[in-house]
């Protein structure tokens, strides 16, 4: 059993949309968190199937509780109907929700009802190097940081899987794309562009469909929580810099599996790139629990330079590089950055164990650095809803 960082209470007023990808572990976090709730599942078909045909069931089962009284509504994208009997019961009967989703877009598609703005929304995330006793960057970088995933010596026929179980349950049985065929090579194309910049003219051309087809396959992967954008830093006075957003997917494992990638080995590019996601990943997962206003972006110029993470305003400005010494060469996109950054806190994360100052730039060991940010000393905490 994993301590999870977040702790759902802390948001937990009225009502709670609790977002996250399929086997992040939202279910074993609200069972522990919130033993004596009273729970749907509605992963359970029988279940599904009776509140879609008669929503009108939740308020006949609710409204004689207590006021306060907390109940989960698991999957609640499966049956969005059931967010009006909702409604009814947080104004009527004081009953108070957590629901619980692996996909926004239905609620968002549907038009459903968003509880008049009483729900905070918050975002659940893949575990984290904090929440991991003895943490294993090599296996977290293969695995990836689903906890069935991280927790077995090799995750490769679990993560088949999950791919298998997504492109099934998530896409063919809600219909979100007419062909599957089409869509299952975009997930590997989009795979090959995890971590670089988007062009979806490109991809359209490697998938045989239209950058049209391909911006709303984006789009799935955005509502379904399996991907995310991170933007360019776009303000620079002497470069002229990229301004299209980097993709990456919600997890690295996930992205190594539709990579064809089963085997990293050190010093190469693949082990580089799976490095990078994986500090990418700690990053937004901090950024979210944390609340905080900092946005992540990156910087690159037409020229090639380039810095991996930007936090704020030209805050911190971070380097990922799986080096195991640090040499010159991996300070120029930092040098560059601070050249027109110059109050910019510069930080290069490597596998490089001597952790020091040179010049000027703070060249961190990776476990260094992830102490360091789940410890606040990368940048602070702003709210007080993690643990």
């Amino acid at each position: 059993m994993y301590n999870r960082f977040l702790n759902v209470g802390d948001s937990l007023d009225e009502a709670v949309f609790l977002f996250g990808a399929r086997q992040t572990g939202k279910s074993t976090l609200l069972k522990v968190q919130f033993p004596d709730a009273l729970m749907f599942d509605l992963l359970n078909s029988d279940v599904q199937r009776r509140f879609r045909r008669n929503p009108e069931l939740l308020r006949e089962m609710l409204q004689t509780k207590q006021e306060g009284t907390l109940v989960i509504i698991d999957e609640i994208q499966k049956v969005p109907e059931l967010l009006d009997e909702v409604h009814w019961l947080m104004t009527n009967r004081g009953i108070r929700f957590i629901l619980c989703g692996s996909s926004a877009r239905k609620l968002k598609r549907n038009t459903s009802n968003t509880l008049g703005g009483r729900a905070v929304p918050v975002y659940f995330y893949p575990l984290v190097s904090a929440e991991i006793p003895d943490f294993d960057i090599y296996r977290a970088m293969q695995n990836g940081m689903l906890p069935r995933h991280y927790m077995v010596e090799n995750a490769r026929v679990r993560l088949r899987g999950y791919v298998d179980v997504y492109l099934k349950e998530e896409i063919q049985q809600e219909a979100l794309v007419r062909e599957l065929d089409n869509f299952s090579r975009f997930l590997e194309v989009a795979a090959i562009m995890d971590g670089e910049i988007l062009n979806y003219e490109n991809i359209a051309s490697d998938c045989g469909v239209s950058a049209k087809t391909i911006k709303e396959y984006f789009r799935i992967l955005y509502d379904t929580l399996i991907g995310y954008e991170i933007p360019a830093y776009t303000k620079s006075p002497k470069r002229k810099v990229m301004q299209s957003p980097r993709f990456y997917y919600f997890d690295v494992g996930i992205a190594n599996y539709l990579r064809g990638k089963h085997d990293l080995q050190r010093g190469t590019d693949d082990f580089g790139h799976a490095f990078e996601h994986l500090v990418i990943q700690e990053l937004a997962a901090f950024l979210g629990y944390s609340n905080s206003t900092e946005r992540l972006s990156y910087w690159r110029t037409y020229s090639g330079l380039e810095v991996d993470a930007v936090l704020g305003d030209a805050k911190v400005a971070i380097e990922i590089k799986s080096a195991e010494e640090v040499k010159a060469k991996h300070k120029k996109g930092l040098k560059a950055f601070s050249e027109e950054h110059p109050d910019a806190r510069l930080i290069l994360v490597s596998l490089d164990k001597m952790t020091r100052v040179s010049d000027g730039i703070e060249c961190l060991y990776v476990l260094d650095f992830l102490k360091a940010l789940w410890n606040g000393k990368i940048v602070p905490f702003t709210e007080s809803r993690t643990r």
